[in-house]
């Protein structure tokens, strides 16, 4: 048996051909529930039942409608199944919806089948290989071709062990379904119980659930409360995907969840009014599908009317496949990779159906190459999907990605490693992008400091954050310094504190500029510790009218003045000198009071007291009350 030990059977055929009768005989459930489906004898809304399989292993059954008036409810139920029992009455045959079920269960994809004929017990033996023949016939070149035919009878149980058996042999080929990932309920019904609240049924397509998560009711966008789970009648701690599943939810009015509703994990899915599909119209349909014409559209447990906006051309014929845009009158969820199917307008039969590419296109332009290949693109399974919604985030960490994709962080996980592998995306800290953008950046980024520093020519490098802001608003601080570090480790550019620099690149001021740096360099050691603060140079000199502040950080990288703080610069000689006499006091006292240090010093107390400060940020010395302690003093 497959490893998770959760599945879903649903049922396809024909009215009247044995469905109901065949699950009651497997199960022991009726699942003709309504007055009316028992009075007339047929299906008309889903019906739902516990199938035991052995050795702790169960499954969920889905009885469709098998009545053409009643095809929006079949297909409410049959998408998502793991294994479809394809139900022919021995006695008629193939019929009508025989073909119409198995059109679209093809067009669902659904991947595992098992023929059954039903109704034995009224035919002769040589009738039903006659009718099996039949029925290979109809199904030749569909999924169910090389399926295992079984021949039962509800009434008289003839064959019933056989089709256990192959049920089970059948469910051991199914892959596990994603439970780490997001939760996503399409939800079937929802009903009032008094005392109880809302309770809503549905197939767990992925995650899990639990009692007390918070969930979200989608297209309303209601946030709700698990108050309790059920799978298949049953309280459970939790709910698994691929089991039936009943939540009673806290917050929702049963009005509040209209029939397609899905509900899901809090933030990370959105209702859309458009989304671009890959569209195939069957063989058997009438006729073609114009631009702009109307169907009606089935995806999961939703439907609506949409509009065919044809890309690439002006009609889609029947058996033809295309890129179509759909457009809703009201926001419909859709995930990538689900499958849908269409119905004409009228009258309505099955035309065809297809696959979500995207579930939140922008609006496209008709007949343009750079539209289709982009659809061409996000159609070529989930790394290029991945690479296209990476591309439109620029940089993304993994909840990002999971919010745009719908897809489980694990999966993602796996599938951004595997791109790295193949070099086509790389992380910076946690963050991943396209190798080519990171390629584009690596090489922007040292021409970004060349360009700056040809207009600002007498700063020795660029700021950190104005190089960062001039990259992306998007790439977070730590991202950017692995991009930083990656050009550093290869020499393109260096660091010194906040600043990026060009090896080897060293400012060359004019003759102007050069006289005012030597004027300011004069002055500030004529003044030495009797220096009040940089306004002092600039009224003394009278450069006002100029931007002293190039200048000032020029001479303090070139180790001329040493900056104490935004105001305050001492000359680099006075600085030494002022290291020097703070050891000789240190090896005479423990501490000193700013008085006595300005009093030796023989400076202004705003001087002492910025000198101090900037001793103290070197950790050279350590404020204890009123008076400084020795720390790490300078060697």
């Amino acid at each position: 048996m497959g490893q998770q030990g959760h599945f879903i059977i649903g049922t396809a055929g024909h009215v009247d051909h044995g469905k109901t009768a065949l699950i009651r005989a497997l199960t022991g459930t009726e699942t003709d529930r309504l007055a009316e489906e028992q009075k007339r004898g047929i299906s008309i809304e889903l019906g739902f039942a516990r199938l035991d399989l052995g050795q702790g292993q169960v499954a969920g059954v889905v009885d469709v409608p098998g009545h053409e008036k009643f095809i929006p409810q079949m297909l409410s139920g049959i998408a998502g199944i793991d294994l479809v029992l394809l139900v022919v009455d021995a006695n008629e045959g193939v019929m009508p919806q025989t073909r119409e079920h198995l059109q679209i269960m093809q067009l669902l994809q659904v991947r595992r089948g098992i023929l059954v004929l039903s109704k034995v017990d009224l035919v002769e033996p040589d009738w039903l290989d006659i009718v099996e023949e039949e029925v290979r016939e109809q199904v030749s070149g569909t999924f169910l071709d090389k399926a295992p035919c079984c021949r039962v009878s509800a009434l008289t149980g003839d064959g019933l062990d056989e089709l256990m058996d192959v049920i089970r042999e059948q469910l051991q080929r199914v892959p596990p379904r994603e439970i780490t990932g997001a939760v996503r309920l399409p939800v079937d019904r929802c009903f009032s119980i008094s005392g109880f609240g809302t309770v809503i049924t549905g197939t767990l397509n992925s995650g899990r659930v639990k009692p007390g998560d918070s969930l979200e009711l989608l297209p309303a966008g209601i946030s709700a409360r698990v108050r309790e789970v059920q799978v298949h009648g049953q309280p459970a701690a939790e709910a698994r995907a691929g089991q039936r599943v009943a939540l009673n939810l806290s917050g929702v009015a049963r009005e509040q969840v209209p029939h397609g509703s899905v509900v899901g994990t809090p933030g990370l899915f959105r209702a859309s009014e458009r989304i671009d599909v890959r569209l195939k119209l069957l063989n058997e349909s009438p006729r073609p599908v114009k631009f702009r014409d109307q169907l009606h559209f089935h995806l999961g447990t939703a439907r609506t009317v949409a509009r065919a906006v044809l890309l690439d051309r002006d009609e889609l014929a029947p058996g033809e496949e295309a890129f179509v845009q759909l457009t809703f009158d009201q926001p419909l969820l859709a995930h990538r990779g689900d499958r849908f199917i269409v119905r004409s307008y009228s009258p309505m039969i099955t035309i065809g159906g297809g696959v979500v590419i995207d579930s939140e296109p922008q609006k496209h332009r008709r007949f343009r190459p750079e539209v289709i290949k982009r659809l061409h693109d996000l159609s070529s399974g989930n790394l290029g999907f991945w690479l296209q919604k990476l591309a439109e985030l620029e940089v993304g960490r993994l909840r990002d990605l999971e919010k745009v994709t719908g897809t489980g962080r694990e999966e993602l996980r796996q599938g951004l490693e595997k791109l790295a592998e193949m070099g086509q995306a790389e992380v910076l800290a946690d963050q991943w992008l396209l190798t080519d953008k990171l390629r584009s950046w690596q090489l922007q980024l040292p021409q970004i400091v060349v360009d700056y520093l040809q207009k600002n020519h007498l700063q020795h490098g660029m700021p950190r954050a104005t190089l960062q802001s001039r990259i992306s608003d998007k790439l977070a601080p730590k991202g950017f310094e692995v991009l930083l570090q990656r050009l550093v480790t290869a020499g393109e550019l260096q660091q010194h504190g906040d600043l990026v620099m060009i090896p080897g690149r060293r400012p060359q001021p004019t003759a102007e500029e050069q006289i005012i740096l030597d004027k300011i360099e004069k002055l500030a050691r004529n003044k030495g510790f009797q220096l009040k603060n940089s306004n002092e140079i600039v009224t003394q000199l009278e450069l006002d009218q100029v931007d002293c502040e190039p200048y000032f950080t020029f001479l303090v990288l070139e180790k001329s003045l040493v900056r104490l703080n935004q105001e305050s610069y001492l000359h680099a000689e006075y600085f030494r000198q002022a290291e020097e006499l703070l050891v000789q006091i240190f090896q005479q006292q423990k501490s000193f009071t700013l008085a006595q240090f300005r009093d030796q010093l023989g400076s202004n107390r705003k001087m002492t007291q910025a000198l101090l400060e900037y001793f103290d940020s070197c950790k050279y010395t350590r404020r204890a009350g009123e008076e400084r302690v020795a720390w790490n003093l300078p060697g």
